[in-house]
């Protein structure tokens, strides 16, 4: 069954639904056209394409290391050894180990806004 909305797939309170009101709110206010899609295995952050994905690790891994993983879509690398791996399916992917809504601090917003741009073109 797919959640219907973000309280849905984190639960009301905690670490996820925190990051994702963070990453929403701050979206928001620099992109108004994001949207948001809800499936069972994510929360994406869209405008033309994906390119940003909150998501549980604890549905995939035995002893995850973090609550939630914020995985952000980019054109090009993004240099820092916060994240726990980068991926170059398409877009790079960068994944975020998120244990406290405040790892999305300025610098990560930076990156999210980068990434909305790109999805965009």
């Amino acid at each position: 069954m797919t959640a219907s909305s973000p309280d849905d797939f984190f639960g009301a309170e905690g670490v996820g639904i925190e990051t994702f009101r963070r990453v929403h709110d701050a979206l928001l206010t620099s992109h108004p056209n994001v949207t948001i899609r809800v499936t069972t295995s994510q929360v994406a952050f869209r405008r033309r394409r994906g390119f940003a994905f909150l998501w549980k690790p604890d549905q995939y891994l035995r002893r995850p290391a973090a609550p939630v993983v914020l995985s952000i879509a980019a054109n090009s690398r993004i240099e820092s050894p916060r994240f726990k791996e980068v991926v170059h399916p398409g877009p790079w992917m960068h994944h975020l180990e998120v244990n406290d809504a405040e790892d999305v601090d300025s610098e990560v917003l930076n990156w999210l806004h980068l990434a909305a741009d790109d999805a965009s073109r």
